[in-house]
């Protein structure tokens, strides 16, 4: 969702200027700056960035600077020259030079004319808001092709860890079956082998993780296939990793051994990443 897009355009009396800035954002948070000229456009303009722009915390901003010799700023000549006269009367041998610089800073002494939109001018104006906006989306996609980038290779990493936990699985149910023989036999007594194991499969039950894994290569699956759908897609992205978390963190509980956690540590550094970099995707 961060991104930068800049446009100016010089109109005969006047350079345009429009900025258009966006940070991460659950939805679209939109502040928009305009000269009061255009404050009546403020609307139907809101509505062009909702739509092209969908989320984000977005900051637009349309400065005007004047060029020509023009300006809104009028002298209000009958009122200075009251002043001037009321100074007068109560000091009759001031400089009267000293007298207008006295009255011009006088309330009332200017008058703002405000000038109304012309309505050719500011069409004008739209394709260089367009402009704007057509770099900011521009920005934005670069930045999301470096994401998808990113999340491959996140995905691609929990992939590699969960093979390797695969292979591994076989080693911690000997060394469970192993572990129960050993302390069967340090208390020696004598036990039913049949019960044994009865009971070794129901404890090996508790601890397996095949469903987690197979459950976790959907989510994985489901991730990348959101990842190309054409669609706004981030919130959903970020539904999908809450979901492989939770098959991790049933991994990691289960798993009982020492090699097989540390390549779940290894899953969550990768989860964190892509749940971080999520929060930047529409």
């Amino acid at each position: 969702m961060t991104g930068f897009g800049k446009a100016c355009m010089q109109l005969p009396h006047k350079k345009i200027t429009v900025e258009v800035k966006s940070l991460n954002s659950k939805n679209l948070d939109l502040n928009v700056r305009l000269p009061l000229t255009y404050r009546e456009k403020e609307l139907p303009l809101r509505n062009v960035i909702a739509q092209e722009l969908e989320r984000g915390k977005v900051d637009f901003s349309l400065y005007c600077e004047i060029t020509a010799e023009e300006t809104s700023n009028k002298i209000n000549g009958p009122i200075v020259v009251a002043y001037i006269n009321q100074m007068k009367e109560i000091i009759p041998q001031a400089d009267e030079t000293e007298l207008m610089k006295m009255a011009v800073r006088m309330p009332d002494a200017l008058k703002v004319e405000r000038l109304e939109l012309d309505e050719s001018e500011w069409l004008e104006i739209e394709k260089v808001i367009a402009e704007a906006i057509k770099n900011i989306n521009e920005f934005r996609r670069s930045e999301g092709s470096t994401l998808e980038k990113d999340f491959r290779l996140r995905v691609a990493n929990i992939r590699f860890y969960m093979d390797e936990i695969t292979k591994l699985d076989a080693e911690r149910i000997l060394t469970v079956k192993e572990r129960l023989r050993n302390n069967l036999d340090e208390l020696q007594v004598t036990v039913d082998e049949n019960r044994f194991e009865q009971e070794v499969i129901y404890y090996l039950e508790k601890l397996d993780i095949n469903e987690e894994k197979v459950r976790l290569a959907q989510h994985l699956d489901y991730f990348i296939e959101t990842l190309e759908g054409k669609e706004a897609n981030g919130r959903k992205l970020g539904f999908i990793a809450q979901e492989m978390g939770r098959e991790i963190n049933t991994m990691g509980s289960k798993s009982n051994h020492a090699d097989m956690q540390k390549y779940v540590v290894k899953m969550k550094d990768e989860l964190e990443k892509i749940k971080e970099q999520v929060l930047n995707v529409l």
